[in-house]
């Protein structure tokens, strides 16, 4: 743990620990790119669904206001009544929630994907400690961030409106002869260019933040080298047990090897640096294959079985150090080598024939 502690956060975290940390809750995300993208959305929606909405508003207004002297309000109808009221409103402002609702989860999906947790919720004394939550409103990073894009905001916002009405404000003048429709058209059209212009602003200002805040959770994530080598034992266990086990494997495998040796029909060497035991069985093998193979010490090691078992030496560098290159322990030998490895198991069997006295 002191070794732990001592360390910085230098490493840049791996898959296992992003995981953790988005069950935590802890995903790239700006708040700011959903709000300005909402507002632009559901500006452009209303431009266009702006002439139905009102044409729609307009003639309900109109039926109310010519059935106003035949309609009684009574505590028998005033229920039918609300809910008529309620329908219409809901039919009128259904489209723009449902438009704002969807770009609000599609853009949620665009920065963390598929994602429910309830971690962040849970109670947690650091939530409620008053001291951790002064030292997260008034002295972290994230709050200055955060009070230096609330300043930015009002100064955006302030300049854009305070410029946009400035420029259409002598306009305002001859809207005195117009009727109401051509009135209420102006100011529609004049607060969908300022909210425009402001969700462009903000579009901008959300993309600094965007940037920002992946930094920000990726310097938050970060993990000491301690933490890495920690989660690397978990993972795939101790380097130092697994390199026992490698060096126990590869034990295990040469006495196998060696154990073949004394089997093989011909042992080739280089003369002693690199030793190849090779052995073929016409009935159920289609070309020689090799049974042992080492260099240095090993060799040296096949060379003594090899003597003791009386198997035949024969020293060939150029075969020897070809077949150990390209062949490993239990693999058939290339075609290449056919012809060379032929001569050499020619050679051996007319050796043992003269021993034997045919």
């Amino acid at each position: 743990m002191p070794e732990e502690n001592q360390q910085e956060r230098t490493e840049i975290a791996t898959p296992r620990r992003r995981e953790e940390a988005r069950k935590k809750g802890q995903v790239p995300k700006s708040i700011e790119i959903n709000t300005a993208v909402i507002l632009f959305i559901t500006l452009i929606f209303i431009y266009f669904y702006g002439n139905y909405f009102i044409n729609k508003s307009l003639y309900y207004a109109k039926v109310v206001f010519e059935n106003m002297e035949t309609t009684s309000i009574n505590a028998d109808n005033i229920s039918r009544y609300t809910m008529l009221i309620f329908q219409k409103v809901i039919i009128l402002l259904g489209p723009i929630i449902a438009v704002m609702l969807g770009i609000g989860l599609l853009v949620n999906f665009a920065q963390v994907g598929v994602y429910f947790t309830v971690e962040p919720i849970l109670p947690k004394w650091n939530k409620v400690d008053p001291f951790a939550g002064f030292r997260r409103i008034f002295l972290s990073k994230k709050s200055l961030v955060e009070l230096i894009k609330g300043i930015l905001k009002i100064i955006i916002i302030g300049y854009i409106g305070y410029s946009s009405v400035k420029g259409i404000v002598e306009n305002y003048i001859v809207l005195m002869d117009k009727d109401v429709y051509h009135i209420f058209s102006f100011i529609a059209h004049s607060t969908f260019m300022i909210g425009i212009k402001i969700a462009i602003a903000l579009l901008i200002l959300a993309a600094f933040d965007y940037i920002f805040q992946r930094h920000d959770y990726e310097q938050s994530i970060k993990m000491t080298k301690f933490e890495v080598r920690e989660e690397l034992k978990q993972m795939e266990g101790d380097p130092l047990i697994k390199a026992r086990i490698r060096s126990i494997q590869r034990e295990m495998a040469r006495r196998r090897m060696m154990r073949e040796v004394p089997k093989a029909d011909v042992v080739i060497t280089n003369p002693t640096f690199i030793a190849v035991a090779l052995k073929y069985d016409i009935k159920i093998m289609s070309a020689p294959t090799v049974v042992a193979k080492g260099e240095r010490l090993i060799a040296e090691k096949i060379r003594e079985i090899a003597i003791e078992n009386e198997v035949p030496i024969v020293e060939n560098k150029p075969l020897a150090q070809a077949i150990y290159k390209s062949c490993d322990v239990g693999d058939e030998i290339p075609e290449q080598f056919f012809y060379a490895v032929a001569e050499v198991l020619a050679y051996i069997y007319r050796l043992k024939r003269k021993k034997i006295g045919l």
